[in-house]
C-alpha cells in the first residue's frame, strides 16, 4: 500500500475514515459534549452522558487490548510524553469548558454543525483553531511553557492502572479492559432499553474511531519510513493545522488530523442530509458573535494547556487511562457549569 500512496496521505485517510464516522454520530446519533453537559444540568437527563460512557468504555477496552497486543506502545503518544502536567489539565480544562458554554460548541460539535449549514459555527471554529495556534506556537507559545513545562519526551506510560497492576496478578493493559468493562457496563445499565439503542450504537462507533486511529496511525509510524506521529482524533491543534494546510499546502503535507477534521465536516454534511437537517443559518446578532469569537478563543486556548478538547482529552486521552485525562475531563465540566450559568444570569452584565 505503501508503495501506491505516501505516508502523510495515508494517515490524512486514516483520520478521515475515523473523522466521517464521528461527524455521522454527531449529526444523527446527537453525540454532543455540551448538549450532554446541559441535559444533566438542567433537564434531568442523563442519557447523553452515559452514551459519552459508552464510548470511553469501547474507547478504553480496544485501546488497551491493542497495547496488550503490541499494536500500540501508549510511550509513543503525545498524551504520555507531556507527562502529568496535572495544572495543565486542571486550568486548561477550566478555560475550555468555560469557552465552550460561551460560545455553544466544543470545537468537534462546531465542526459537526458547519458541516450541517450553520455558518457561525465557521467562526468558531476559525477562532479556535486561532487561539491554538496562538498558544502551541504563537506569542502565548512561551509564558505557556513557563507556567507548565515542555514535553517530557523520556515520559513512562502512567496511570490508575499501573497502582492495581501492582497489587494484582495483572498486567497494566489487562486491568486497563477491566477498567473499561466496568465503565461500560455502567453506562449500558443506565441506557437499557429499546429506545436508547441509537445512543448505544453511536457511542460505540466513537470509541471504534478513536481505536481505529491509534491503530492506524501506529502501523504507520512501524511500516514507513517518515517517522508519523501516532495520533487519534483531538479537535483543537488539528482545527489551526488544517487551516494552515489550506493556506501553505504547497509548503507542507497532509497528516492524520487534518483528515480528521475534513471526515467530521463530510461525516456531518451526510448525516444532515440524511436526516433533512441541513440548511443555511448565519448570526444576526453583533452580541452573539462576540460571545462566541471570545468563547472559541479562550477555548482554542484552553485545549492547547490541557492537551487535548473534550474528545482529545475525554475520549481519546481516557482511552490510555493517564492521570490527566479525567482531571480534564471533569474541569470541562466544571468550566462548562460555570459558564452556563454566566449565560443564565447574563453574559452582558458582566
Amino acid at each position: 500500500m505503501l508503495d501506491l500512496i505516501s505516508e502523510p496521505s495515508l494517515a490524512m485517510l486514516i483520520g478521515l475514515g475515523g473523522g466521517i464516522v464521528l461527524g455521522l454520530a454527531a449529526r444523527i446519533g446527537r453525540f454532543c459534549t455540551l448538549g450532554a453537559i446541559e441535559d444533566a444540568l438542567y433537564g434531568a437527563k442523563t442519557d447523553r452522558l452515559a452514551m459519552w460512557g459508552v464510548a470511553i468504555g469501547v474507547a478504553i477496552i480496544g485501546t488497551q487490548y491493542l497495547i496488550s497486543t503490541d499494536l500500540l506502545d501508549p510511550n509513543s503518544t503525545a498524551y504520555t510524553a507531556m507527562g502529568a502536567n496535572i495544572a495543565g489539565a486542571i486550568l486548561g480544562g477550566l478555560a475550555f469548558g468555560y469557552g465552550m458554554a460561551l460560545c455553544g460548541n466544543c470545537g468537534y460539535g462546531a465542526l459537526a454543525r458547519l458541516g450541517g449549514g450553520d455558518l457561525r459555527s465557521a467562526m468558531i471554529v476559525l477562532m479556535m483553531g486561532l487561539g491554538a495556534y496562538v498558544a502551541l506556537s504563537g506569542p502565548l507559545a512561551r509564558l505557556r511553557l513557563t507556567l507548565f513545562g515542555a514535553p517530557q519526551v523520556d515520559a513512562i506510560h502512567s496511570g490508575p492502572t499501573n497502582g492495581f497492576a501492582a497489587v494484582l496478578p495483572l498486567s497494566d493493559a489487562a486491568v486497563g479492559i477491566v477498567l473499561g468493562l466496568a465503565v461500560l457496563a455502567y453506562a449500558l445499565w443506565h441506557l437499557r432499553g429499546t429506545d436508547n439503542r441509537p445512543a448505544i450504537i453511536w457511542g460505540t462507533a466513537v470509541g471504534l474511531s478513536v481505536v481505529s486511529g491509534w491503530l492506524g496511525t501506529y502501523w504507520l509510524s512501524h511500516t514507513g519510513f517518515d517517522a508519523l506521529p501516532v495520533a487519534s482524533h483531538t479537535f483543537a491543534a488539528p482545527v489551526g493545522e488544517t487551516m494552515l494546510f489550506a493556506m501553505t499546502s504547497s509548503g507542507s503535507s497532509l497528516s492524520f488530523g487534518i483528515g480528521s477534521v475534513a471526515g467530521v465536516l463530510a461525516g456531518a454534511f451526510a448525516g444532515s442530509l440524511f436526516k433533512g437537517h441541513f440548511r443555511w443559518e448565519a448570526c444576526d446578532d453583533p452580541r452573539e458573535l462576540k460571545r462566541q469569537m471570545l468563547g472559541a478563543f479562550i477555548m482554542g486556548i484552553g485545549a492547547v494547556v490541557a492537551t487535548g478538547c473534550s474528545i482529545g482529552q475525554g475520549v481519546t486521552g481516557m482511552s490510555l487511562l493517564t492521570w490527566t485525562a479525567p482531571l480534564t475531563l471533569a474541569s470541562i465540566f466544571i468550566g462548562s457549569a460555570i459558564g452556563l450559568k454566566v449565560l443564565i444570569n447574563g453574559y452582558e452584565r458582566i
